[in-house]
Protein backbone atom coordinates (compact mmCIF):
# COMPACT_ATOMS: atom_id res chain seq x y z
CA UNK A 1 0.00 0.00 0.00
CA UNK A 2 2.95 2.33 0.60
CA UNK A 3 3.96 2.01 -3.03
CA UNK A 4 0.38 2.67 -4.18
CA UNK A 5 -0.04 5.86 -2.13
CA UNK A 6 3.44 7.10 -2.98
CA UNK A 7 2.77 6.52 -6.67
CA UNK A 8 -0.57 8.33 -6.36
CA UNK A 9 0.75 11.67 -5.15
CA UNK A 10 3.71 11.52 -7.51
CA UNK A 11 1.39 10.90 -10.46
CA UNK A 12 -0.75 13.89 -9.48
CA UNK A 13 2.34 16.08 -9.31
CA UNK A 14 3.78 14.82 -12.60
CA UNK A 15 0.52 15.56 -14.45
CA UNK A 16 1.31 19.28 -14.30
CA UNK A 17 4.82 19.06 -15.66
CA UNK A 18 5.06 21.00 -18.95
CA UNK A 19 6.32 17.90 -20.72
CA UNK A 20 3.30 15.87 -19.66
CA UNK A 21 0.85 18.64 -20.51
CA UNK A 22 2.34 18.79 -23.99
CA UNK A 23 2.12 15.02 -24.37
CA UNK A 24 -1.59 15.06 -23.50
CA UNK A 25 -2.26 17.38 -26.42
CA UNK A 26 -0.85 15.04 -29.07
CA UNK A 27 -3.44 12.24 -28.68
CA UNK A 28 -6.08 14.96 -28.42
CA UNK A 29 -5.08 16.40 -31.78
CA UNK A 30 -5.06 12.98 -33.43
CA UNK A 31 -8.45 11.97 -32.06
CA UNK A 32 -9.98 15.40 -32.67
CA UNK A 33 -8.86 15.33 -36.30
CA UNK A 34 -10.19 11.80 -36.73
CA UNK A 35 -13.53 12.67 -35.11
CA UNK A 36 -13.79 15.85 -37.17
CA UNK A 37 -13.10 13.99 -40.41
CA UNK A 38 -15.64 11.29 -39.60
CA UNK A 39 -18.22 13.90 -38.67
CA UNK A 40 -17.59 15.92 -41.82
CA UNK A 41 -17.93 12.99 -44.18
CA UNK A 42 -20.45 10.74 -42.40
CA UNK A 43 -22.55 12.83 -39.99
CA UNK A 44 -25.49 13.55 -42.28
CA UNK A 45 -25.58 10.02 -43.67
CA UNK A 46 -25.38 8.49 -40.19
CA UNK A 47 -28.19 10.69 -38.85
CA UNK A 48 -30.36 9.95 -41.87
CA UNK A 49 -29.74 6.22 -41.47
CA UNK A 50 -30.70 6.26 -37.80
CA UNK A 51 -33.82 8.29 -38.57
CA UNK A 52 -34.84 5.76 -41.21
CA UNK A 53 -34.18 2.95 -38.74
CA UNK A 54 -36.35 4.61 -36.09
CA UNK A 55 -39.12 5.31 -38.60
CA UNK A 56 -39.10 1.64 -39.53
CA UNK A 57 -40.25 0.63 -36.07
CA UNK A 58 -44.01 1.15 -36.19
CA UNK A 59 -44.53 0.54 -32.49
CA UNK A 60 -42.08 3.34 -31.67
CA UNK A 61 -44.04 5.77 -33.81
CA UNK A 62 -47.20 4.67 -32.02
CA UNK A 63 -45.67 5.27 -28.59
CA UNK A 64 -44.33 8.66 -29.64
CA UNK A 65 -47.77 9.53 -30.99
CA UNK A 66 -49.40 8.72 -27.66
CA UNK A 67 -47.22 11.32 -25.98
CA UNK A 68 -47.53 13.86 -28.78
CA UNK A 69 -43.90 13.39 -29.79
CA UNK A 70 -44.21 12.69 -33.49
CA UNK A 71 -40.94 14.51 -34.16
CA UNK A 72 -39.01 12.49 -31.58
CA UNK A 73 -37.07 10.40 -34.16
CA UNK A 74 -35.62 13.58 -35.63
CA UNK A 75 -34.40 14.62 -32.17
CA UNK A 76 -33.22 11.19 -31.08
CA UNK A 77 -31.30 10.30 -34.24
CA UNK A 78 -28.44 12.82 -33.73
CA UNK A 79 -28.24 11.89 -30.04
CA UNK A 80 -27.99 8.18 -30.89
CA UNK A 81 -25.26 8.88 -33.44
CA UNK A 82 -23.29 10.85 -30.85
CA UNK A 83 -23.74 8.10 -28.25
CA UNK A 84 -22.55 5.47 -30.72
CA UNK A 85 -19.59 7.62 -31.78
CA UNK A 86 -18.24 8.19 -28.28
CA UNK A 87 -16.96 4.63 -27.56
CA UNK A 88 -14.88 4.36 -30.78
CA UNK A 89 -13.36 7.78 -30.10
CA UNK A 90 -12.53 6.75 -26.55
CA UNK A 91 -11.06 3.44 -27.72
CA UNK A 92 -8.94 5.18 -30.36
CA UNK A 93 -7.79 7.63 -27.70
CA UNK A 94 -6.74 4.72 -25.49
CA UNK A 95 -4.83 3.13 -28.36
CA UNK A 96 -2.98 6.38 -29.05
CA UNK A 97 -2.21 6.76 -25.35
CA UNK A 98 -0.99 3.17 -25.11
CA UNK A 99 1.19 3.53 -28.19
CA UNK A 100 2.59 6.98 -27.45
CA UNK A 101 1.81 8.62 -24.12
CA UNK A 102 2.19 5.66 -21.77
CA UNK A 103 5.74 4.73 -22.87
CA UNK A 104 6.68 8.42 -22.79
CA UNK A 105 5.32 8.76 -19.25
CA UNK A 106 7.20 5.64 -18.17
CA UNK A 107 10.40 7.00 -19.71
CA UNK A 108 9.89 10.31 -17.89
CA UNK A 109 9.45 8.57 -14.54
CA UNK A 110 12.48 6.36 -15.13
CA UNK A 111 14.59 9.32 -16.22
CA UNK A 112 13.68 11.59 -13.30
CA UNK A 113 13.24 9.08 -10.50
CA UNK A 114 15.06 5.86 -11.41
CA UNK A 115 18.01 6.85 -13.60
CA UNK A 116 20.01 3.86 -12.39
CA UNK A 117 17.34 1.28 -13.21
CA UNK A 118 18.88 -0.89 -15.92
CA UNK A 119 16.90 -1.33 -19.13
CA UNK A 120 16.40 -5.02 -19.85
CA UNK A 121 13.52 -4.81 -22.31
CA UNK A 122 13.50 -7.76 -24.70
CA UNK A 123 10.15 -7.34 -26.47
CA UNK A 124 9.74 -5.59 -29.85
CA UNK A 125 7.73 -2.38 -29.81
CA UNK A 126 5.23 -3.75 -32.30
CA UNK A 127 4.34 -6.61 -29.95
CA UNK A 128 3.25 -4.14 -27.31
CA UNK A 129 1.06 -2.31 -29.81
CA UNK A 130 -0.53 -5.56 -31.00
CA UNK A 131 -1.13 -6.67 -27.41
CA UNK A 132 -2.78 -3.35 -26.56
CA UNK A 133 -4.94 -3.52 -29.68
CA UNK A 134 -6.03 -7.09 -28.90
CA UNK A 135 -6.89 -6.27 -25.29
CA UNK A 136 -8.77 -3.15 -26.37
CA UNK A 137 -10.84 -5.12 -28.87
CA UNK A 138 -11.59 -7.69 -26.17
CA UNK A 139 -12.76 -4.93 -23.81
CA UNK A 140 -14.84 -3.37 -26.57
CA UNK A 141 -16.49 -6.74 -27.21
CA UNK A 142 -17.16 -7.14 -23.48
CA UNK A 143 -18.76 -3.69 -23.39
CA UNK A 144 -20.98 -4.58 -26.33
CA UNK A 145 -22.03 -7.90 -24.79
CA UNK A 146 -22.75 -6.26 -21.44
CA UNK A 147 -25.01 -3.53 -22.88
CA UNK A 148 -28.23 -5.22 -21.66
CA UNK A 149 -26.86 -5.11 -18.11
CA UNK A 150 -26.52 -1.33 -18.36
CA UNK A 151 -30.31 -1.09 -18.12
CA UNK A 152 -30.11 -2.44 -14.56
CA UNK A 153 -28.92 0.40 -12.27
CA UNK A 154 -26.53 -1.60 -10.02
CA UNK A 155 -24.81 -3.25 -12.99
CA UNK A 156 -24.65 0.02 -14.93
CA UNK A 157 -22.54 1.50 -12.14
CA UNK A 158 -20.24 -1.52 -11.84
CA UNK A 159 -19.79 -3.34 -15.15
CA UNK A 160 -18.33 -0.58 -17.39
CA UNK A 161 -15.75 0.63 -14.82
CA UNK A 162 -14.71 -2.97 -14.15
CA UNK A 163 -14.16 -3.59 -17.86
CA UNK A 164 -12.25 -0.33 -18.29
CA UNK A 165 -10.31 -1.11 -15.12
CA UNK A 166 -9.29 -4.52 -16.40
CA UNK A 167 -8.26 -3.02 -19.72
CA UNK A 168 -6.29 -0.22 -18.08
CA UNK A 169 -4.52 -2.65 -15.76
CA UNK A 170 -3.56 -5.06 -18.52
CA UNK A 171 -2.49 -2.46 -21.07
CA UNK A 172 -0.73 0.12 -18.93
CA UNK A 173 1.03 -2.25 -16.57
CA UNK A 174 2.54 -4.09 -19.53
CA UNK A 175 3.41 -0.89 -21.38
CA UNK A 176 5.13 0.91 -18.50
CA UNK A 177 7.20 -2.19 -17.77
CA UNK A 178 7.80 -3.04 -21.41
CA UNK A 179 10.48 -0.39 -21.86
CA UNK A 180 12.52 -1.40 -18.80
CA UNK A 181 11.73 -4.90 -17.54
CA UNK A 182 12.46 -8.18 -19.22
CA UNK A 183 9.60 -10.47 -20.17
CA UNK A 184 10.19 -12.69 -17.14
CA UNK A 185 10.29 -9.70 -14.80
CA UNK A 186 7.12 -8.27 -16.32
CA UNK A 187 5.28 -11.58 -16.03
CA UNK A 188 6.37 -12.02 -12.42
CA UNK A 189 5.45 -8.47 -11.40
CA UNK A 190 2.02 -8.61 -13.01
CA UNK A 191 1.37 -11.90 -11.22
CA UNK A 192 2.67 -10.86 -7.79
CA UNK A 193 1.09 -7.39 -7.91
CA UNK A 194 -2.16 -8.36 -9.63
CA UNK A 195 -4.39 -7.07 -6.82
CA UNK A 196 -2.93 -3.55 -6.44
CA UNK A 197 -2.59 -3.19 -10.20
CA UNK A 198 -6.22 -4.20 -10.67
CA UNK A 199 -7.18 -1.74 -7.93
CA UNK A 200 -5.38 1.03 -9.81
CA UNK A 201 -7.16 -0.03 -12.97
CA UNK A 202 -10.63 -0.01 -11.38
CA UNK A 203 -10.08 3.39 -9.75
CA UNK A 204 -8.91 4.89 -13.02
CA UNK A 205 -11.80 3.09 -14.71
CA UNK A 206 -14.24 4.99 -12.52
CA UNK A 207 -12.34 8.20 -13.20
CA UNK A 208 -12.68 7.44 -16.89
CA UNK A 209 -16.46 7.59 -16.54
CA UNK A 210 -16.34 11.19 -15.30
CA UNK A 211 -16.15 12.89 -18.73
CA UNK A 212 -19.42 11.20 -19.70
CA UNK A 213 -21.15 13.63 -17.32
CA UNK A 214 -20.64 16.27 -20.01
CA UNK A 215 -23.37 14.51 -21.98
CA UNK A 216 -25.80 14.31 -19.06
CA UNK A 217 -27.89 17.16 -20.43
CA UNK A 218 -29.06 14.87 -23.23
CA UNK A 219 -30.62 16.52 -26.28
CA UNK A 220 -29.54 19.96 -25.09
CA UNK A 221 -25.91 18.94 -25.67
CA UNK A 222 -26.39 18.36 -29.41
CA UNK A 223 -25.57 21.93 -30.52
CA UNK A 224 -22.32 21.68 -28.56
CA UNK A 225 -21.57 18.10 -29.63
CA UNK A 226 -18.34 18.89 -31.57
CA UNK A 227 -16.95 20.97 -28.70
CA UNK A 228 -18.06 18.50 -26.03
CA UNK A 229 -16.51 15.64 -27.98
CA UNK A 230 -13.14 17.39 -28.14
CA UNK A 231 -13.31 18.38 -24.46
CA UNK A 232 -14.33 14.88 -23.41
CA UNK A 233 -11.48 13.36 -25.45
CA UNK A 234 -9.03 15.74 -23.75
CA UNK A 235 -10.41 14.82 -20.33
CA UNK A 236 -10.14 11.14 -21.17
CA UNK A 237 -6.57 11.71 -22.37
CA UNK A 238 -5.68 13.61 -19.19
CA UNK A 239 -7.13 10.81 -17.08
CA UNK A 240 -5.21 8.28 -19.14
CA UNK A 241 -2.04 10.34 -18.64
CA UNK A 242 -2.60 10.33 -14.88
CA UNK A 243 -3.25 6.59 -15.04
CA UNK A 244 -0.04 6.06 -17.01
CA UNK A 245 1.95 8.02 -14.45
CA UNK A 246 0.33 6.19 -11.54
CA UNK A 247 1.10 2.83 -13.09
CA UNK A 248 4.61 3.95 -14.05
CA UNK A 249 5.51 5.13 -10.55
CA UNK A 250 4.08 2.00 -8.95
CA UNK A 251 5.37 -0.55 -11.45
CA UNK A 252 8.89 0.87 -11.70
CA UNK A 253 9.15 1.10 -7.91
CA UNK A 254 7.99 -2.53 -7.69
CA UNK A 255 10.58 -3.43 -10.33
CA UNK A 256 13.27 -1.73 -8.27
CA UNK A 257 12.21 -3.79 -5.24
CA UNK A 258 12.26 -6.93 -7.36
CA UNK A 259 15.84 -6.15 -8.34
CA UNK A 260 16.98 -5.83 -4.76
CA UNK A 261 16.08 -2.36 -3.50
CA UNK A 262 14.13 -1.96 -0.28
CA UNK A 263 10.66 -0.44 -0.28
CA UNK A 264 12.02 2.70 1.40
CA UNK A 265 14.73 3.01 -1.26
CA UNK A 266 12.19 2.50 -4.02
CA UNK A 267 9.92 5.20 -2.58
CA UNK A 268 12.72 7.69 -2.08
CA UNK A 269 14.69 6.70 -5.16
CA UNK A 270 17.76 6.22 -2.95
CA UNK A 271 20.17 3.51 -3.86
CA UNK A 272 18.96 3.57 -7.46
CA UNK A 273 21.27 6.23 -8.78
CA UNK A 274 23.91 5.18 -11.27
CA UNK A 275 27.07 4.28 -9.52
CA UNK A 276 29.97 6.64 -10.19
CA UNK A 277 33.31 4.88 -10.02
CA UNK A 278 35.69 6.59 -7.70
CA UNK A 279 38.86 7.84 -9.31
CA UNK A 280 42.07 6.32 -7.96
CA UNK A 281 44.00 8.38 -5.48
CA UNK A 282 46.94 10.24 -7.02
CA UNK A 283 50.25 8.52 -6.57
CA UNK A 284 52.48 10.06 -3.93
CA UNK A 285 55.99 11.09 -4.93
CA UNK A 286 58.76 8.80 -3.71
CA UNK A 287 59.65 9.41 -0.09
CA UNK A 288 56.46 11.39 0.65
CA UNK A 289 54.49 10.49 3.75
CA UNK A 290 50.84 9.56 3.31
Amino acid sequence: MKLVLDALWRALAYCWLPRMMFLTLLPLLVCACAAGALGYFYWEGAVAGVQAWLDGWGWLKTIFGWFGMDGAPHLLAPLIVVILAIPPVIVSSLLVVAAWLTPAAAALVRERRFPGLAVRADEPWVMGVLRSAGLTLAAFAALALSLPLWLIPPFAAVVPPLIWGWLTYRVMAADVLGGTASRDERTRLMKEHRTPLMMLGVITGYLGAAPSLLWAVGVLSLPLAPLLLVVSVWLYTLIFAFSSLWFAHYALAALAVLRGASVQEAIAGDGLQPSIPSSPAPALPPGAQP
